[in-house]
C-alpha cells in the first residue's frame, strides 16, 4: 500500500516506535502519550464522520489553548476536514464574516458561546459543540464510546487540511488554503533545517489559532517523534521556571522583551536549551544582542506567513545576523523584484515574490484575488518589502501597503522605525503615514521611551536628520505608554493611524 498523503500519516512515520513516549504535557503536569494521543484522536475523528461530515467540510473552531483543542485539530486532519482556527478575540461581526464566507459544517466553541454563535449561524443545519478551556465539555464527553483506532481518510496532496483568515488589514479578511502538501513540505523541511529529533522538548506558549503555534511549532514536535510543554499562554514566571526542562522555545519578540526584563534571567536559566526562534513580528536588534548577552543564545529569525508557513530562516549552524530573517529555506524561491518584477541589486528595497511547494492554494472562494495575487510565472507577491544582502540574506523593511507616500517619495517605516530606535532613551517606536493635503501622506512617528531620560521631539528630530534624508524625517511626533498589539506581537498601525489622524 502507497504512503499516505494525509498529513496525520505522514507524521505517524516519525512517532517513536515506544509509543508510551511523552508527546505533551500541559500546563497542569498532565502527561499525554503518543499512545493516548493517537487514540483520542481517532476517537474524535469516527465522531465527526458519525455526525455525517464528509471530505472537505469544514470545522470552524474558537475555543481556549488545551490539549484536547490540539487533538480536535489532528482528528480533523485525519477525517479528511478542512480545519478552521479562529482567533478567541474574534467577536461577533467577525465570526458573522468567516461563518457565511467558510460555511462550515460543524462549529466548536466555549460553552459561554454557544448561544450567541448558535444565533449568528442562523440555521440548525449547522452543528454546534464546545469545548472548555481546559478541554472538557460535551464533545469529549460523547467521544469517549468510539473506537480508539482510525484509518485516516486518503487525501490528494493538494486536498485543503486548512483556512486560515489573514488580519484582513487591507479589507475584508481573506481565507488562506492550506493543503496537506503544503504542510508537509514545510514541516518535514523544519524539522532538518531546524535540527529537530526525538530529544527535543519545545516550550510551547503561543496560542494555536495561528500558523506560527498551530503549523510550525506543533508540527515539528509531530514531524521528530519530540515532546513538548503545552502551556496556556506566555507567563513569564511560569515560562523562567520551564526553561531548564525544554529545549527549544518558540516565541513573539514581546516574549523576550519581557524574559529581558526579569533581572535575573542568566545562562544558567538556559543550561539546557538548544534553540530561541522568533518570528510573527520584527526582532529589535538590540534584543537580540541583550538576549545574547544575557543568556549566551542567539535568538534565530525567521520569516513566514498565514499563505505560506515558513519561507526564511537564519541557519542553526552558521551565522544568524542581527536586522535580518536569514536565508530562504530549502525547496523554497525567493526573489526581491521592482515594479516590473526585474529582481533588484544587492542593498536595494524591493517587493518579495516566493514560490514553492508550501505555498498555499489560494483564498477561499476568491479566484480572481487569487490569480492577482500570483505573477504570470507563478511567484506569489507576499506584499512585504525587503532586502537581500551580496550573501543573500533578507532583511523586512516593511509592507508595500505600509509604505508611505510623501511629496512624491516613497519612506519605508522600518529605516525610520531603526533610526529612531537607536536613539537613548527611546524603547521602540512605530512610523506610518496620516492623509495631508499638501504632502500626500505626512510621515509619523509614535514613540515609547525606556524611563532612562526625558524625551523631547526636537531632539528626535535632530538626530533623525542626522542620518535621514529630509523627507523620511518624521513630521510628526507623538509620545506614548505602549505600543498597541495583535495577540502575536504585531503592532497594530491601522489602529495608531485611527488615533492621531486628527
Amino acid at each position: 500500500m502507497p504512503p499516505s498523503n494525509n498529513l496525520f500519516e505522514v507524521f505517524r512515520q516519525y512517532f517513536p516506535p515506544q509509543r508510551n513516549k511523552t508527546f505533551l504535557i500541559d500546563g497542569s503536569g498532565h502527561t499525554i502519550s503518543y499512545a493516548e494521543m493517537e487514540a483520542r484522536s481517532a476517537q474524535i475523528a469516527h465522531y465527526f464522520l458519525s455526525l455525517g461530515l464528509t471530505k472537505g467540510d469544514r470545522v470552524a473552531v474558537q475555543v481556549g489553548k488545551s490539549a484536547s483543542a490540539l487533538l480536535v485539530y489532528l482528528a480533523a486532519v485525519r477525517a479528511g476536514l478542512i480545519y478552521l482556527p479562529l482567533n478567541t478575540a474574534y467577536r461577533e461581526s467577525e465570526l458573522r464574516y468567516f461563518f457565511a464566507d467558510a460555511q462550515p459544517s460543524l462549529v466548536i466553541c466555549d460553552p459561554e458561546d454557544q448561544h450567541p454563535i448558535h444565533n449568528l449561524l442562523n440555521t440548525e443545519s449547522v452543528l454546534l459543540d464546545v469545548l472548555t478551556a481546559t478541554g472538557s465539555g460535551s464533545l469529549i464527553d460523547k467521544v469517549a464510546a468510539f473506537a480508539t483506532e482510525f484509518d485516516s481518510v486518503n487525501v490528494d496532496p493538494d486536498d485543503l487540511a486548512a483556512i486560515l483568515y489573514t488580519s484582513g488589514t487591507t479589507g475584508q479578511p481573506k481565507g488562506a488554503m492550506l493543503s496537506h502538501g503544503n504542510l508537509t513540505s514545510n514541516a518535514l523541511m523544519l524539522k532538518d533545517y531546524w535540527g529537530w529529533n526525538e530529544t527535543d522538548v519545545l516550550l510551547h506558549v503561543l496560542p494555536i489559532f495561528h500558523v506560527h503555534g498551530l503549523f510550525v511549532a506543533c508540527h515539528c514536535v509531530l514531524a521528530a517523534g519530540a515532546a513538548m510543554i503545552f502551556l496556556p499562554g506566555f507567563n513569564v514566571d511560569e515560562v523562567k521556571a520551564q526553561l531548564p526542562n525544554a529545549t527549544v522555545m518558540m516565541g513573539v519578540p514581546t516574549y523576550y522583551t519581557r524574559l529581558l526584563a526579569q533581572a535575573d534571567i542568566a545562562v544558567d536559566d538556559c543550561r539546557s536549551m538548544r534553540l530561541f526562534i522568533s518570528g510573527s513580528a520584527p526582532l529589535l536588534e538590540t534584543t537580540h544582542r541583550q538576549f545574547e548577552q544575557r543568556t549566551g543564545h542567539r535568538i534565530l529569525e525567521r520569516y513566514g506567513m498565514s499563505e505560506t508557513s515558513m519561507l526564511v530562516s537564519n541557519p542553526l549552524n552558521g551565522d544568524r545576523r542581527v536586522g535580518t530573517v536569514g536565508l530562504p529555506l530549502p525547496g523554497v524561491e525567493v526573489r526581491i523584484v521592482d515594479a516590473d518584477n526585474v529582481p533588484v541589486a544587492v542593498d536595494v528595497v524591493g517587493s518579495i515574490q516566493v514560490k514553492g511547494p508550501n505555498v498555499f492554494q489560494g483564498y477561499w472562494q476568491m479566484p480572481e484575488k487569487t490569480a492577482a495575487e500570483f505573477t504570470a510565472d507563478g511567484f506569489f507577491i507576499t506584499g512585504d518589502q525587503g532586502t537581500v544582502s551580496a550573501e543573500g540574506y533578507i532583511a523586512i523593511v516593511g509592507r508595500s501597503n505600509d509604505m508611505i507616500i510623501t511629496g512624491g517619495y516613497n519612506v519605508y517605516p522600518k529605516e525610520v522605525e531603526l533610526v529612531i530606535d537607536d536613539i537613548a532613551g527611546i524603547k521602540e517606536s512605530a512610523v506610518f503615514g496620516i492623509i495631508n493635503a499638501d504632502w500626500g501622506e505626512l510621515v509619523t512617528a509614535v514613540v515609547v521611551g525606556d524611563g532612562s531620560k526625558e524625551l523631547l521631539s526636537e531632539s528626535i528630530l535632530e538626530a533623525t536628520k542626522q542620518r535621514l534624508a529630509n523627507y523620511k524625517v518624521p513630521k510628526v511626533i507623538y509620545f506614548i505608554d505602549e505600543l498597541p498589539r495583535n495577540t502575536m506581537g504585531k503592532v497594530q498601525k491601522n489602529s495608531l493611524r485611527k488615533r492621531f489622524s486628527s
